[in-house]
């Protein structure tokens, strides 16, 4: 993949996901880290994990439950820039920085589910509901662990998520600028399309349809 559609609310929670490891005194960003951030980075993600049931507070007691904090003296040394996926992430979304933490091998695989969820339903952005499911279907690290000790299943965030994503996105959560091109769409997967009607007698009426096969099915009965 040559570009990264990241919204602005997951690069914040990114830098909040370093920032929280550097403040645990860790040398490393694993998908503990990522969960702190999601919990503070607004979005469908928080309002996913709000309609499931899931106190934020609580959740990040859960997690500082299972993760210590560094030995008092440690220097969390950065290491170099990451290279490959991360690194090319990271220059496309302004994450680099003079000192930076390495990602663990669970939290790039996070990224990497992120926006493999993010194609699969062809959104052409990654935002932070994707990379709540990226860190439910890791399973192995430690936020997909605190997640399901509080009750919750990838699939049930991610129809959580897609009934979200059908009402109405938050107006923070779109994407970034990208040289990307739009990912082709299924006929079954079309963006919601809103057509403002004129009737005979006056009335001015929006109607939203959620593919665009039932749009043009409304509009040829009207032709009628």
């Amino acid at each position: 993949m040559n570009g990264y559609n990241f919204t602005e609310r997951v690069r914040k929670v990114l830098m909040r996901a370093r920032e929280q490891a550097i403040a645990l005194r860790h040398e490393y960003v694993g998908t503990e880290h990522l969960l702190l951030g999601v919990g503070e980075g607004g979005g469908v993600a928080e309002a996913a994990l709000t309609n499931l049931g899931i106190d934020l507070n609580l959740l990040r007691e859960e997690v500082l439950k299972v993760v210590k904090p560094g030995p008092a003296d440690s220097t969390v040394s950065a290491a170099a820039a990451s290279g490959g996926l991360l690194g090319a992430i990271a220059d496309t979304i302004g994450l680099r920085h003079d000192r930076d933490l390495p990602y663990t091998s669970r939290a790039k695989k996070v990224l990497e589910l992120a926006m493999r969820e993010a194609r699969d339903l062809n959104h052409s952005y990654v935002g932070t509901e994707h990379l709540l499911i990226g860190l439910m279907r890791e399973e192995r690290g430690i936020a997909a662990q605190v997640l399901t000790s509080m009750g919750l299943a990838a699939n049930g965030v991610r129809d959580e998520v897609i009934r979200l994503l059908g009402t109405e996105l938050p107006a923070g959560d779109q994407a970034v600028a990208s040289e990307k091109p739009p990912t082709a769409r299924r006929p079954d997967m079309e963006a919601a399309i809103t057509l403002v009607v004129e009737h005979p007698d006056g009335r001015i009426e929006a109607r939203k349809f959620r593919r665009a096969g039932d749009a043009v099915s409304f509009l040829k009965s009207m032709e009628l």
